[in-house]
């Protein structure tokens, strides 16, 4: 790594660098691809895996576990850094860019909520409730009054689904319509529900869906 760079590495060799050391049976870089073996080859799934998961693997121990999961979660985090990051909203893929180093490789369902200014400059972003793999609640109410409290003009609601298909279903629907109409009781929009699935998304704006809500 030192003569080559980290570039030049395997993900195994890079794993072999924060496992440190093998077993007795195997050598850590043996120890390195069990581990990727366990999440297919996935770094994504990789991320999804419990402390527990991980040390049921001979030669990663609690320690060594942790260890992985913080680094992991500081590619995730830097893949939602950007040099030029703005506070403004311009497009469905503004948002798919902020939320899907979060929200990819999740079992479980979240939603967020950005409460937005006239300008569509973003007023805060907040998680708003977490589901199970198929399922998360949203309390209208609950949005409306922070939506309130925060002075938004509009708010873009956002949530995942680990299935993988990020096409809205009858709930998501149904859902959308109800807060749409709560909120327009109050003058605010609700400009965009989008839902993320790995590495794709769905835009109810893009796709004109508020025609059939």
């Amino acid at each position: 790594m030192l003569s080559k760079g980290a570039s030049s590495l395997s993900n195994a060799e890079l794993i072999a660098i924060l496992l440190r050391t093998g077993t007795g049976k195997k050598n850590v870089i043996e120890v390195a691809q069990a581990f990727l073996k366990m999440s297919d080859g996935s770094l994504t799934r990789a991320s999804s895996m419990s402390v527990d998961q991980m040390c049921n693997i001979d030669g990663i121990g609690t320690s060594k576990a942790i260890g992985i999961i913080a680094a992991l979660e500081l590619g995730k985090r830097m893949c939602g850094e950007s040099p030029q990051k703005s506070n403004i909203i311009r497009s469905s893929q503004d948002v798919f860019r902020e939320m899907v180093p979060a929200m990819r490789g999740l079992q479980h369902e979240e939603c967020w909520i950005f409460y937005l200014a006239r300008n569509n400059r973003i007023i805060t972003k907040e998680r708003l409730s977490i589901g199970g793999q198929s399922e998360t609640i949203v309390e209208i109410k609950k949005v409306v009054r922070r939506a309130l409290e925060t002075l938004a003009t509009a708010i873009i609601i956002v949530h995942n689904h680990p299935s993988g298909d990020p096409h809205p279903g009858i709930a998501d629907i149904k859902m959308t319509k109800a807060l749409k109409q709560a909120l327009e009781t109050f003058d605010i929009s609700l400009t965009d529900h989008i839902i993320i699935a790995d590495g794709r998304y769905y835009s109810f704006s893009d796709e004109q869906e508020y025609t059939a809500v």
